[in-house]
């Protein structure tokens, strides 16, 4: 599969070689799964004291006295305020079922499927269809797959950038991510997630000379080097189909180097 690399003025260059990786089948599931076990990895484990609720001399007074053999505190009368120990439905006993870090949370993968999804997610990237059902604009994009010169790993600030994202008919789809930036809902907003920002396009380069500062402003733009690509930045939310942006020297390292085979 041939495609042209471009300028960053646009223009049509000469006509490259895509490595293997861009032939992969489509496959969707193990990309969701892949995806799921990456961001598992990120999980705090968190739980309660496993003497929580049962530091108490409190008994049961068994039968005979009228009232329910739930434990109650000593000394204390039977009042419902003295009741409560080992019995998770009394006041000021146990929780019935808490959390506990012992608990598992990471998800595992086989490297063969994980190295499979990312080649998949590298694939489709690459269909036009797939690309739009995610929901990027492009329309005025020349190319998709999307290749330009390694002059972009150069660009140090946001204006440099912007020239580029305007040339090559980029703007639309990074408008749609500054334009779906909205406040999150719920109590996420109090604990540091207060906005939620779409996705928009993906850089990926040979080697950062300076794009990561100047597109790291960009909202929902990510930047990344070739030999850290993972499935989560080629399909966020296990939605693969993510608008790419390939300097040519990422392509070039990820045929020569077999990334990811």
């Amino acid at each position: 599969m041939k495609v042209k690399t471009y300028s960053l003025k646009g223009k049509a260059g000469t006509a490259i070689d895509l490595p293997e990786h861009f032939d992969t089948p489509y496959r969707p599931d193990l990309i969701k799964r892949a995806v799921l076990a990456l961001q598992s990895q990120r999980y705090q484990p968190h739980g309660v004291d496993e003497l929580a609720g049962k530091r108490t001399t409190a008994e049961s007074w068994q039968t005979g006295h009228g009232r329910s053999r739930v434990p109650r505190v000593k000394g204390g009368g039977t009042s419902a305020a003295n009741q409560g120990a080992f019995a998770p439905g009394t006041v000021g006993g146990r929780v019935a079922h808490p959390p506990e870090a012992r608990k598992v949370l990471v998800e595992r993968i086989n490297k063969k499927e994980r190295r499979l999804a990312i080649r998949s997610a590298i694939a489709a990237t690459a269909n036009k269809q797939h690309v739009a059902e995610r929901g990027h604009r492009v329309s005025g994009v020349p190319s998709i797959p999307l290749v330009v010169s390694d002059e972009l790993e150069t660009l140090s600030s946001t204006k440099a950038v912007m020239d580029f994202v305007r040339a090559l008919g980029l703007d639309e789809d990074l408008d749609r991510a500054v334009r779906g930036r909205k406040v999150r809902a719920g109590k996420g907003k109090m604990r540091g997630r207060r906005m939620k920002t779409p996705k928009s396009f993906l850089i990926v380069v040979g080697e950062d000379r300076g794009i990561g500062l100047g597109a790291r402003n960009l909202p929902g733009v990510d930047v990344v080097e070739v030999h850290g690509l993972n499935v989560e930045l080629l399909a966020p939310g296990t939605h693969p189909g993510r608008l790419v942006v390939w300097t040519k020297s990422a392509i070039e390292r990820l045929e020569k180097e077999k990334l990811f085979l």
